[in-house]
């Protein structure tokens, strides 16, 4: 949302600047050829090339409000938020009632998460033009981010009020009696904007999200197919339509959304996280494994990335790189102890199993003594300072063990253990009981997969 806002104000004032004083005394074409080179590499989101191209449009320009909006929009896109505000700030300190500057501005609090600040804007606007009705639909769309729905509505009614055909208006109004469980005033309201406004995304768009949030799975699928058609560059509809996709059992028609916003918006995470899923499910391992790296370096924070690329690492046998994964993965989900044995197992095949004594120690003093968790682990620890000790304890454990979810996961640790050891014919026949248990929503099922197929395993 914020790359297509960005892109209507730099058609408006790009249309602006070509017919305005200062176009026509300097040198218009050199300027506009290099606003269009922008344009090309905003296209591409290359952020840094774009912005670095206003230091070579001659001073005069520049120093223009058009051109100064322009940047300011770059700037927000680009994520140095601070840079964007001061610009629009001074652009206002000149002109207060420039509109279009305190629109830039309220559109920069809102990507900062600065709400009371962009209200602010907003009302500064509506003060300045109460006849504005999309000023103050945007003020009924700030207050719905604060759920402060009676605010919202009090906005939205006075937009429609000056301007019945508003398109802002009325899906915020829809959007206000769909948070409110009343889905038969939301879709009149949708069915009103899509009346009005059928050449464009937005009605259909939202609508489709009522429809599916109700179960009308098939006509959500028709209105995001017709979105689509209205504006095949919003990153939102293409993951919208992939779920939807997925919802209907069609996972190549999903795959191929999500890799289309892929192709949107490179630097945007959520579409890597639907990829690498499909793709590790139709077998692309390498093409999975791609996407779980690029989720891993656009959001760090996100430790199922790094399990993805710990479990790609383990399945090529570059345990050290599988090790690192896991370990980082651990670092951010301590209560997820699989992730620390499954670091361990790496480390000791890429080390010959030495090493992990002291992590695996860290490890135990966070997990209950009595826990079979910490067998499995003290397991792990005894093998890492070749101590093959309390094998038969721990077998007894697992037989004992009634919660078939622990138990797959005590039998795959157990296989890994005995593989470590240079034991392969124990080692298949945990995997084996693992596999017969059949706990696919375990993380290490796809391991005890490709482990099972690569082996040739089967039941007896």
């Amino acid at each position: 949302m914020k790359n297509k806002l960005f892109f209507t104000v730099l058609v408006v004032f790009f249309l602006a600047f070509a017919v305005s004083p200062v176009s026509a005394q300097s040198a218009p074409a050199s300027t506009t050829s290099i606003l269009e080179e922008i344009a090309r590499h905003l296209e591409r989101l290359n952020y840094s090339e774009a912005i670095d191209l206003f230091d070579t449009i001659n001073p005069a320009d520049a120093a223009s409000t058009p051109i100064l909006l322009i940047k300011a929009s770059v700037l927000n896109s680009a994520g140095r938020t601070d840079e964007a505000r001061g610009i629009a700030q001074d652009v206002i300190a000149r002109e207060p009632g420039n509109t279009d500057a305190l629109f830039i501005l309220s559109v920069i609090e809102s990507a900062s998460g600065r709400q009371r600040e962009q209200l602010a804007v907003l009302e500064n606007i509506a003060r300045a033009n109460p006849g504005n009705a999309d000023a103050l639909a945007d003020l009924g769309n700030a207050h719905l981010q604060t759920r402060s729905w009676r605010n919202a509505i009090t906005y939205f009614d006075q937009a429609l009020e000056i301007d019945p055909q508003n398109m802002n208006a009325l899906i915020g109004m829809a959007t206000v009696y769909r948070l409110s469980r009343d889905p038969n005033n939301a879709e009149a309201m949708l069915n009103q904007a899509v009346r009005l406004h059928p050449d464009q995304a937005a009605p259909y768009h939202e609508r489709a999200r009522l429809y599916n949030g109700f179960g009308f799975t098939v006509q959500a699928l028709d209105d995001l197919e017709k979105a689509r058609e209205r504006d095949a560059d919003d990153y939102w509809i293409a993951i919208d339509l992939g779920n939807v996709y997925l919802e209907l059992y069609r996972k190549e028609d999903a795959l191929a959304e999500f890799e289309r916003a892929v192709r949107i918006n490179p630097r945007e995470f959520l579409a890597y996280a639907y990829t690498a899923g499909i793709k590790d499910e139709f077998g692309d391992y390498e093409g999975a494994e791609r996407d779980y790296i690029v989720m891993a370096s656009l959001n760090p924070e996100y430790y199922f990335a790094f399990e993805g690329i710990g479990m790609h690492k383990m399945r090529k046998g570059e345990w050290a790189q599988a090790r690192d994964a896991f370990m980082e993965a651990y670092t951010q989900a301590p209560s997820e102890y699989y992730y620390a044995l499954l670091a361990a197992s790496s480390w000791m095949r890429a080390d010959n199993i030495p090493a992990p004594r002291q992590f695996l120690n860290q490890v135990m003093a966070r997990v209950r003594r009595e826990s079979i968790d910490y067998y499995i682990l003290r397991l792990y620890y005894d093998l890492s300072g070749y101590v093959y000790s309390g094998e038969n304890d721990m077998l007894h454990r697992v037989n004992r063990e009634e919660d078939s979810e622990v138990k797959a996961r005590m039998l795959f640790y157990l296989a890994q253990y005995y593989d470590i050891r240079g034991n392969t014919n124990l080692a298949n026949r945990y995997y084996i009981q693992f596999s017969e248990l059949n706990q696919q929503q375990l993380p290490e099922w796809r391991l005890g997969e490709w482990i099972i197929a690569s082996r040739n395993l089967t039941s007896n």
